[in-house]
């Protein structure tokens, strides 16, 4: 796949069984008119160090709708803690650039090196400056401790990455993310690839059909004014 080129059928992407399935296309170009046309067909890059640009469409597609994020019992108190604490607050694209580089430094068993590599740093800063990448970062006593950033096309939401310095900091911005897409009227969050931590979280596996008409309508909306305050925090369910 060249520059310019459009994207191949979606029943092309490689899959269950083959050696890499969900992959559709090689090649191509990180800007943020591919980028766009990419998420607004459900495709996403990821790839390592020393490959090509890499294009997938996997299928089933994790997906967390956001009235099914499960707030266990530990966290619950720890989160109230949180949000009791003068010094704990959630901030929005404050910093994406910090959040970014903080994921691509995340050291993660299952995973040898990095797929966020420079090219895919600049390519979302693009991204991010264009409007449609942003980051939900936990802050303690003035410093940034963890964060994640996603893509935002219409309500269509795209879980990217996260990180965290301190225990349980990356699920503060996660929850603070899932309040405000409830207030915002978002129906869920792309998670991309099948893992059992999103499971436990309450993602779950959709037919690649099934999400794809969940993405037509949603990115049809009106985008996302991002932004997040105390008082969202009633949109989750911490009683009891």
């Amino acid at each position: 796949m060249l520059a310019g080129d459009p994207f191949p059928p979606l029943s092309r992407a490689w899959g269950e069984g083959s050696d890499a399935p969900g992959l559709l296309a090689a090649g191509g170009e990180l800007s943020v008119l591919s980028l766009v046309q990419a998420y607004e067909r459900g495709i996403f890059p990821w790839f390592n160090p020393g490959q090509p640009i890499l294009w997938w469409s996997p299928d089933p597609r994790m997906v967390l709708r956001v009235q099914d994020f499960r707030v266990h019992r530990s966290f619950k108190k720890t989160l109230q803690r949180f949000q009791a604490d003068a010094g704990c607050e959630i901030r929005v694209n404050t910093n994406f650039a910090g959040v970014i580089q903080a994921c691509a430094q995340m050291q993660r068993p299952t995973q040898r090196g990095t797929w966020i590599v420079p090219p895919m740093v600049d390519a979302y800063m693009a991204f991010h400056e264009a409007g449609y990448a942003h980051s939900f970062e936990t802050w303690v006593d003035a410093k940034m401790v963890a964060g994640l950033y996603f893509v935002s096309v219409g309500h269509a939401v795209f879980g990217e990455s996260m990180f965290t310095t301190v225990t349980d900091g990356s699920k503060f911005a996660l929850a603070a993310l899932i309040a405000a897409c409830r207030a915002a009227g978002v129906a869920q969050l792309d998670c991309q690839q099948v893992t059992n931590h999103l499971a436990s979280l309450g993602a779950s596996a959709l037919p690649r059909a099934q999400f794809l008409e969940s993405l037509r309508l949603a990115k049809s909306q009106e985008p996302v004014k991002w932004g997040f305050s105390p008082p969202d925090w009633q949109h989750l369910d911490l009683q009891g």
